[in-house]
């Protein structure tokens, strides 16, 4: 091979690099927006979940037999080296009830509401005599995580039961 040829292959893989650099960047950006778009999906999912379990609370203010006087969603709070986001909080007199909201609950959830769990009563020592319980809320959860749950001493609300209401015109249409 001559100078000249090598010189000319050389050349042509840099513009054959270029180019495939230049695909790969777009390939990229196509993916970071794809993944976006995935994450919104699934943020979207968490909130209709959230929300839902929020308002059922509101309806029924009870886990198991204990009665909350109240619920407030979307709990978060930073003390020296700790932070923590709590999806639904539930109070009484002298109870706490944490709730971790999924849309699909799986075993590591149930991790995460034990890390938050231990860490409440550090960010909010206002509550430090309460009695403090915790829930895992799904609309799905498989049997392994809601035996774990309730091994681990949680409650665990999932949907059922009649979630169909229905409104209408006065003027319906009729066939």
């Amino acid at each position: 091979m001559t100078d000249d040829e090598l010189k000319a292959l050389v050349a042509s893989l840099a513009v054959a690099q270029d180019r495939t650099d230049e695909q790969m960047k777009r390939t990229d950006e196509k993916l970071e927006r794809i993944g976006i778009t995935l994450g919104n999906v699934t943020n979207n999912q968490g909130d209709v979940a959230e929300e839902f379990f929020f308002q059922s609370l509101i309806k029924d203010n009870h886990l198991g037999s204990i009665h909350f006087d109240d619920v407030v969603k979307s709990m978060e709070k930073h003390r020296g080296q700790i932070q923590e986001e709590y999806d639904l909080v539930m109070t009484n007199g002298d109870a706490i009830g944490i709730v971790e909201v999924k849309y699909k609950a799986h075993e590591n959830d149930l991790d995460k509401l034990d890390r938050k769990m231990k860490h409440f009563k550090q960010l909010f020592p206002i509550y430090q005599n309460y009695k403090q319980y915790g829930a895992i809320a799904s609309f799905h959860i498989n049997d392994a995580a809601k035996r774990e749950a309730l091994r681990r001493g949680y409650f665990v609300l999932q949907r059922s039961g009649d979630l169909v209401h229905t409104e209408s015109s006065e003027h319906l249409t009729v066939l």
